[in-house]
């Protein structure tokens, strides 16, 4: 046992497990630190906080890069290796080149998001495939978003560097939402105009975004303005504004939900699709889709003593128009 513990390799051991041990517990002090101080003091200074979730993620390259320098330089027979590896530099950078290009580009490009700033720490950003999320860390090699079902988005920086980035944060945060109503052609167009405005002006998250000049000229707070016909409804969209993206969504959520309880009130009307059934048993013996037998009513389906039976449904035909069906009276077969 003496002799074990007098022996050169155990003594070395002992020295690189020692200056492991120490680049771990320097590592993890140093960023528990760097939290507290993030989030202390990152918005006292008015400091991006982006700037230190990087330091902080790059302390652990930094910190035991030096500790395996120590170990070669500490241990002769890894010092004499390191020189052999020196003198064979050129080789070796060529072999670590090719093994950890995609690592070096992650890393490259790491820093040049943080020195161009595409983006930062609790920025919201949307890519063109539609994911949409707030940026939570920029590490070395990827960066972390959670979206907005607390999930976590890992992408590597060298992709993320290349992407079509919407930012919601990035100068402005102020949003402007578009919210769309429709009505049907029998509705009061300009009574619908001013129920919108006046449920928007309602809620506390709404944002008056006017110039002084705006106001000056009288121009709303809430414009509204008839921007479609559809087959069915009159097309009406709300602009309004609000400081954030989850401030602009909930005024969208909620300004649906009580317009529409003013229009019930009010009686304006939503319309929706409807399919009307005839019955089979209806038709004349030999009649075919397409044909006017005598008796029929305008809508080119013979008149019965039956009522016909008007069925809503929210199955969407052709541009809103409504589709006829016929069929048996126990749910059979059906003709056009």
């Amino acid at each position: 046992m003496e002799n074990l513990l007098e022996s050169q390799t155990f003594r070395q051991w002992v020295f690189v497990i020692a200056v492991l041990c120490s680049a771990f517990l320097v590592t993890f002090i140093l960023r528990k630190l760097l939290n507290v101080f993030i989030r202390k003091y990152a918005e006292k200074l008015k400091t991006d906080p982006t700037h230190f979730s990087f330091i902080k993620n790059s302390l652990g390259f930094v910190i035991y890069t030096i500790a395996f320098i120590v170990i070669f330089y500490g241990i002769p027979q890894l010092r004499a290796l390191g020189t052999a590896l020196f003198a064979g530099a050129g080789v070796l950078a060529l072999v670590i080149g090719f093994a950890s290009q995609q690592a070096f580009s992650n890393i490259v490009s790491g820093v040049f998001i943080l020195v161009f700033k595409p983006f930062r720490v609790t920025d919201v950003i949307e890519f063109k495939d539609g994911q949409m999320g707030i940026v939570e860390e920029i590490t070395l090699r990827h960066t972390i978003i959670r979206d907005f079902s607390n999930r976590r988005i890992i992408i590597p920086n060298s992709v993320i560097s290349e992407e079509t980035i919407i930012n919601s944060s990035i100068q402005d945060e102020k949003i402007k939402k578009h919210v769309t109503f429709s009505i049907s052609y029998d509705s009061n167009i300009d009574k619908a105009i001013d129920i919108i405005r006046e449920e928007a002006m309602k809620h506390p998250l709404l944002l008056d975004n006017r110039t002084p000049q705006e106001i000056v000229e009288g121009v709303p707070v809430v414009a509204v303005r008839v921007v479609g016909w559809a087959g069915s409804s009159i097309e009406i969209k709300a602009l309004t504004w609000s400081n954030n993206h989850g401030n602009a969504y909930i005024l969208k959520c909620d300004l649906l939900k009580s317009v529409k309880e003013r229009f019930d009130k009010e009686g304006i009307e939503i319309p929706f699709p409807y399919r009307t059934v005839v019955f089979k048993k209806d038709l004349p013996p030999n009649y075919h889709p397409g044909d006017d037998p005598e008796g029929s009513d305008d809508s080119g389906y013979p008149a019965s003593n039956n009522e016909t039976t008007v069925v809503p449904t929210p199955t969407v035909v052709g541009d809103g128009a409504a589709e006829w069906s016929v069929a048996d009276s126990d749910g059979g077969g059906d003709g056009r």
